[in-house]
């Protein structure tokens, strides 16, 4: 093995809204049957990267549970494993992660104690497949302290929330800016880096010491010119759901046959913890168009271009278009839902109407049940 992982878990933004007041972004629901860092703990075990740090911290609970056993993704073997890290008061720290760099540090014991040259970090919020073994063959060909992993967007694209990186013909790169106001380059940066274990451990000690936390702020923007950080480009789809918008379009998405073919037929394949439940069913009544529908759930109704997640139950003469049912749903007879997220363990009451007018609408019906 030649490198080991490290997934960035932890953090959390307001422009999920509703959605990440009860789980980590990483935790959000996917494609009917998967969650948001499932896709990155698969690319790090297709990759054979078989030692891997999942550092969490906003609202846990859910992602650990998710993160309970590593044989789901292959990681339960004597020789590396699959490690989740939560901040822990020590006689020397008590602080929560106040950056991505200190999530690293504060757990600085991991890298010390490995012995794989190489370091891949990756965000746990990015939906997409790649071979991390051919950006460490680009890395070391190149001789580079970093390695950038970068996604070319459409000329026009919004892209403030990103960081923009700008390279010169070698593909080094010259500028790196952290959610430009307005941005000089559509070549985005998706948060999956490489660099080497060793210089890995020096920069983060450094910027300890000078209480800098950001790894991006403090380390590729503040190294640019002194290291040699080099880009790698994406090809294939790549989509980070940091918002509502974004996370919306990235499960339609599934809904196209190309994207579903590419995540659910091509190898390499897509892992994500097996619950034991039973085919979803299609009672009398039930009319589904153009949609995803999961295991465990009883469809009674119409439904048309959405997705709906395990365990949701549509009830008699319920009209469901544009719009995403999440885990453990109950929606009684006669609702009418359309352009909305509906958060898991809702219990929708009969005769409810819910259409999302201007965007997306985030349904959320306070009860007693518990969202996972």
């Amino acid at each position: 093995m030649r490198a080991l992982g490290i997934i960035l878990a932890g953090g959390n933004n307001h422009r999920m809204k509703e959605l990440s007041q009860k789980r980590a972004i990483s935790a959000m629901p996917v494609a009917g049957s998967y969650r948001s860092i499932d896709f990155v703990l698969s690319n790090m075990s297709n990759s054979h990267i078989q030692r891997v740090a999942v550092l969490t911290q906003y609202n846990s609970r859910s992602l650990n549970s998710h993160l309970s056993s590593s044989k789901w993704w292959d990681f339960g073997r004597k020789q590396g494993g699959l490690y989740v890290f939560t901040p822990t008061v020590t006689a020397d720290n008590s602080s929560w992660y106040r950056g991505t760099a200190d999530s690293i540090y504060q757990n600085l014991d991991f890298l010390k104690n490995s012995h794989e040259p190489y370091v891949v970090i990756a965000s746990g919020d990015g939906v997409y497949k790649m071979d991390y073994n051919k950006l460490l063959e680009y890395h070391i060909e190149k001789k580079a302290d970093i390695t950038v992993v970068y996604k070319e967007f459409p000329e026009g694209s919004n892209l403030e929330r990103f960081g923009t990186i700008v390279l010169n013909e070698d593909s080094r790169i010259e500028e790196f800016d952290e959610k430009p106001i307005i941005a000089t380059s559509n070549l985005v940066s998706c948060g999956i880096y490489v660099i080497r274990r060793r210089q890995l451990i020096e920069m983060i000690e450094k910027s300890a010491l000078e209480e800098r936390y950001d790894f991006v702020k403090d380390i590729l923007i503040r190294y640019r010119s002194l290291k040699r950080i080099y880009g790698y480009k994406l090809e294939e789809y790549w989509r980070n759901i940091a918002t509502v918008d974004d996370y919306f379009s990235t499960n339609m998405d599934f809904l196209k046959e190309d994207i579903r073919d590419y995540f659910f037929r091509q190898y390499p394949d897509v892992y994500s913890k097996v619950d034991d439940l039973p085919p979803a069913k299609y009672n009398i009544g039930a009319n589904v168009r153009n949609s995803l529908v999961s295991s465990g759930s009883i469809i009674n109704g119409t439904v048309e271009d959405s997705i709906v997640f395990k365990k949701v139950f549509i009830g008699n003469n319920c009209y469901i278009k544009n719009s995403i049912i999440l885990n453990d749903v109950y929606i009684g007879d006669n609702t009418h839902i359309e352009n909305c997220i509906v958060e898991s363990r809702d219990t929708i009451r009969a005769n409810s109407y819910y259409k999302g007018d201007d965007g997306i609408k985030i349904v959320v019906e306070k009860n007693d049940r518990f969202i996972l």
